[in-house]
């Protein structure tokens, strides 16, 4: 069976990082274990990079550790630039490039806690829970 392409949002991939026991983190170890193909942009890197150090009460990294998570990350990830949207596309205007992610990248899904993403679910069904996520393809 062919390898699930799924691209992270950065929230999934912070309470991954912050929280490895809880289902973000299952999804970030299925991906280190080679069971999913992970596809980021720059724009999510980015924001990781800007992110996860808010995160340093629970994981008390030194400054260099964050750096060296965030570009360990993105050079394990496949790396697309981001389809075009239209500000209309969703409600978010934060959301334009992770949802161009997605189209950009042709994966399987979007595993996002994002609301606003989450709502555009009808639309495209593709844009799943990290929970929806883990209880069709988790292991």
């Amino acid at each position: 069976m062919p390898t699930l392409r799924v691209v992270l949002d950065t929230n999934v991939l912070v309470s991954g990082i912050a929280y490895p026991a809880g289902t973000p983190g299952k999804i970030l170890g299925a991906w280190k274990r080679g069971a999913v193909v992970v596809v980021l942009s720059n724009h999510i890197v980015g924001e990781l990079s800007r992110i996860l150090p808010r995160m340093n009460h629970r994981l008390n990294w030194e400054p260099q550790k964050f750096k060296e998570e965030v570009e360990l990350l993105a050079l394990l990830a496949q790396m697309v630039e981001p389809a075009a949207l239209p500000q209309a596309a969703v409600r978010d205007s934060g959301d334009l490039l992770v949802l161009g992610t997605l189209l950009a990248s042709k994966a399987d899904y979007l595993i996002t806690g994002d609301d606003d993403l989450l709502t555009l679910g009808k639309q495209y069904p593709t844009i799943i829970s990290p929970a929806a996520f883990w209880r069709k393809h988790g292991a």
